[in-house]
């Protein structure tokens, strides 16, 4: 099985998003950042609560999901759904802003460190205008699998025979989040999917190149994913999805195929029928 190659790095650069949020962008700094279906992964990791009190306020979605993976802090998810829930240390929110949604993501401390991500994962156009929906996961219900020395949190998907908290879809994600003592390998085979790597914490080497961190890395094709840890060990996200291969066309939180079903997406948030079911 030919083992993946690095495709193309991309680089987390400084950004700001919410009230204010200081955060990494990686994936969707630009258009041409993508991997698709994944649009953008936000990392955010402060203990200063001016980088993150003032969180994110009320704010549409429409056309993808969006997943938020808090390792560190507590935050208060919203919708206009009446939905209300708690993400904490290990927990994931999962929602589908389908049609549409509008929702906030407030955090619960004033004090101490708030760190985590936030992927955007594309829908296909005949998903993009279903009911939205949303998934609390808390840290207990995320398994756990431990290989070669490889600990590996299955947030999606399935590695091995363990089924993550979220499986299946159209583009049928994985999401793993994989720590690595220093100089050892993690190695998965991964056929049919787009592939990409960040490393959070230390750094990485995939054929030959070495990933530091927040590069992020699209991998080329191949069947399997073949990654070690530097010599201070890593942490990193593992991310595989099946391919859309369709037109993506985004403003801000509206990500769609066409420019109409843009001004159209626009339109409906102003009138208030984005959220009309």
């Amino acid at each position: 099985m030919t083992a993946r190659k690095i495709q193309q790095v991309i680089p987390g650069l400084p950004a700001s998003d919410g009230a204010g949020v200081k955060l990494i962008r990686s994936l969707g700094g630009a258009n041409h950042l993508r991997a698709d279906p994944f649009l953008m992964l936000d990392a955010f990791s402060s203990e200063n609560p001016d980088d993150y009190v003032a969180g994110f306020p009320s704010h549409p979605h429409r056309g993808f999901e969006t997943v938020t993976y808090l390792l560190d802090g507590h935050l208060l998810h919203e919708d206009h759904l009446g939905n209300r829930g708690n993400i904490k240390a290990g927990g994931v929110q999962w929602m589908s802003a389908g049609r549409g949604i509008i929702h906030s993501e407030m955090p619960q401390q004033e004090n101490g460190r708030m760190r985590g991500f936030q992927l955007w994962i594309n829908l296909p156009a005949r998903e993009k205008m279903k009911p939205a929906s949303y998934r609390d996961i808390q840290a207990e219900e995320i398994p756990v699998v431990e290989r070669d020395g490889a600990k590996v949190k299955v947030i999606a998907g399935v590695f091995e025979k363990t089924s993550g908290a979220v499986t299946g879809g159209s583009t049928d994600p994985a999401y793993w989040d994989v720590a690595l003592p220093s100089d050892r390998g993690f190695s998965q085979e991964i056929k049919d999917k787009t592939v990409y790597i960040y490393p959070f914490e230390g750094s990485v080497e995939i054929a030959g190149r070495v990933l530091k961190t927040h590069q992020g890395a699209v991998l080329g094709p191949g069947g399997t994913v073949k990654v070690t840890a530097g010599a201070n060990g890593a942490r990193f996200l593992v991310l595989a999805a099946k391919p859309i291969g369709e037109p993506v066309v985004q403003y801000g939180p509206f990500v769609m195929n066409t420019r109409e079903e843009i001004e159209q997406a626009i339109r409906d948030y102003q009138s208030g029928a984005l959220t009309q079911a």
